[in-house]
């Protein structure tokens, strides 16, 4: 069905003239006619009557009416839910619980104006195809030099470095320490059971533990956090690596202890990837929030690996 003629339509019912109808639509009268004539053939009806006063609806034009309105609001719809700066902004974040997120509840608080939609990929090479798609209109990664070339159009700034913490139960030689060196943790057994080859969390850590002398293990199955964290409670030699806004709640009988890691402090590099030609407003306000809580660097420095 042709919107304009259904607009033209509405147009002429709400002003009772064709020529009314015209100067509103900023269109000759002739044009006016020809689009009520076409819109009469497709429905097969007459939708005007011709009066003294002008133009009347036919009992068939009255029971169109309604949904000649709700065509032009859903076509309006249509409109908004592509239109930069009135459809969301749609985000991807690589996990609910982690940093980026927490850091777009901060965004959406500061800026409630943009409406935000929060979607969870796998990897990077996810993030990228759906940013070139139009699916997301940006990320939260870690671009690493080992993966692939990235495309020319894909445009990545560093957005926050995250500092890494070691995650312990009581009973672990660690527990009682109130900060850490990465020297310090040589010879102690990492369980991270959550990394999986070819991702850019798992590029992170093995470069971490190639750096450090670190032993990180991997191994067994991935059961979720809370069993990982009702293993590191009960255990007096594993412990395990957390993002320091990474959101963990235990049962409080765990007694699980978050230590800071310094001289050098182990961060995690958090980047921003969104497409060059994209203008939604929301980016570029995100783009300035990020600009505005940049933290300065640890006192003892900071560790990141050599492709960030």
């Amino acid at each position: 069905m042709d919107l304009d003629a259904v607009r033209t339509f509405v147009a002429i019912v709400d002003a009772g003239r064709f020529q009314d109808a015209a100067t509103e639509l900023s269109i000759t009268q002739q044009a006016v006619s020809k689009r009520i004539a076409a819109l009469e053939r497709a429905v097969g009806v007459r939708l005007f009557a011709r009066t003294p006063r002008g133009a009347e609806p036919t009992v068939d034009g009255r029971a169109f009416l309604p949904h000649a309105r709700e065509l032009l609001r859903a076509e309006a719809r249509a409109y908004a839910s592509v239109r930069p700066g009135h459809r969301a902004l749609r985000v991807d974040v690589i996990g609910r619980g982690l940093a980026p997120a927490a850091l777009l509840r901060d965004f959406h608080r500061a800026h409630p104006e943009t409406e935000l939609d929060v979607v969870t990929l796998f990897d990077a090479d996810a993030a990228v195809d759906a940013i070139r798609s139009g699916t997301v209109d940006a990320s939260f990664r870690a671009v690493t030099g080992t993966g692939r070339r990235l495309p020319g159009d894909i445009e990545v700034s560093r957005a926050f470095d995250e500092p890494v913490q070691l995650l312990t139960g009581p009973g672990h030689v660690c527990a009682a320490a109130r900060t850490l060196t990465p020297a310090d943790l040589v010879g102690h057994r990492i369980w991270m059971p959550g990394l999986v080859a070819g991702t850019e969390w798992a590029a992170y850590y093995d470069a971490l533990a190639a750096a450090f002398g670190l032993t990180i293990e991997s191994s067994g199955p991935d059961f979720g956090v809370e069993p990982l964290l009702d293993t590191i409670a009960g255990s007096r030699s594993l412990a395990t690596l957390v993002g320091e806004q990474t959101r963990l709640v235990w049962p409080a009988g765990h007694d699980l202890r978050r230590i800071g890691i310094r001289s050098p402090t182990p961060v995690y590099p958090h980047s921003l990837v969104s497409h060059r030609d994209n203008h939604h407003p929301g980016l570029a306000a995100l783009r300035d929030h990020l600009d505005s809580i940049r933290p300065d660097p640890s006192d003892g420095g900071i560790w990141t690996p050599a492709w960030a």
